[in-house]
C-alpha cells in the first residue's frame, strides 16, 4: 500500500512539473541527470535516518536490513504527536521538497527536481505515520516509536 502511495505521490510530481513546464523528457545531451538523481536518492537514505535520529532526545537506534530494503531508527523514549510528526516528516523536508522547489525555481536543475520527485515518493512510509498519529492520536497523547 504504501508503494503504490509513493508511486501515485511521484506521479503526482511529474505532472505538476510537466503543466509548469519544468520537467524535460529530452535527453539529448543530458540523459544522465535520472540515473544521477536516482543514485542521489539512494545516497540520502543514511542521512535521511540520521535526520529522524536527531530528533530523540536520548538513545536511538539504527536497524538495517538491506537485503529486503529496511533502514529505519526507533528510540525507547515517548514523544509528544507534534514532535513525532515533524520526527517523521523532517528529512523528507529536507531531501524531497526542499530540491524539488529547487528544480521547480531553476529549469536548468532538472536532476534536483528528479531527487525532489523520487524523494518525496520515497517519504511515503512516513506520511502514512503522520496519517496514523493525525487520526488516531488524540490531543495530549503520546507515541513511542
Amino acid at each position: 500500500m504504501v508503494n503504490v502511495l509513493g508511486i501515485v505521490i511521484m506521479v503526482i510530481l511529474v505532472a505538476l512539473s510537466l503543466i509548469c513546464g519544468r520537467f524535460d523528457f529530452s535527453f539529448q545531451s543530458e540523459g544522465w541527470k535520472i540515473p544521477g538523481a536516482c543514485l542521489l536518492v539512494l545516497l540520502t537514505l543514511f542521512p535521511h535516518e540520521l535526520l529522524h535520529a536527531v530528533c530523540f532526545r536520548r538513545d536511538v537506534y539504527l536497524y538495517t536490513n538491506l537485503m529486503q530494503g529496511m533502514l529505519f531508527v526507533v528510540g525507547p523514549e515517548t514523544m509528544s504527536k507534534s514532535r513525532f510528526i515533524f520526527m517523521s516528516l523532517l528529512p523528507n523536508l529536507v531531501f524531497g521538497l526542499l530540491p524539488y522547489l529547487a528544480g521547480m525555481i531553476f529549469p536548468n536543475r532538472m536532476m534536483l527536481l528528479m531527487a525532489g520527485i523520487l524523494g518525496l515518493g520515497s517519504g511515503a512510509g512516513d506520511y502514512y505515520n503522520v496519517f496514523n498519529a493525525v487520526t488516531q492520536m488524540p490531543h495530549g497523547a503520546r507515541t513511542y516509536l
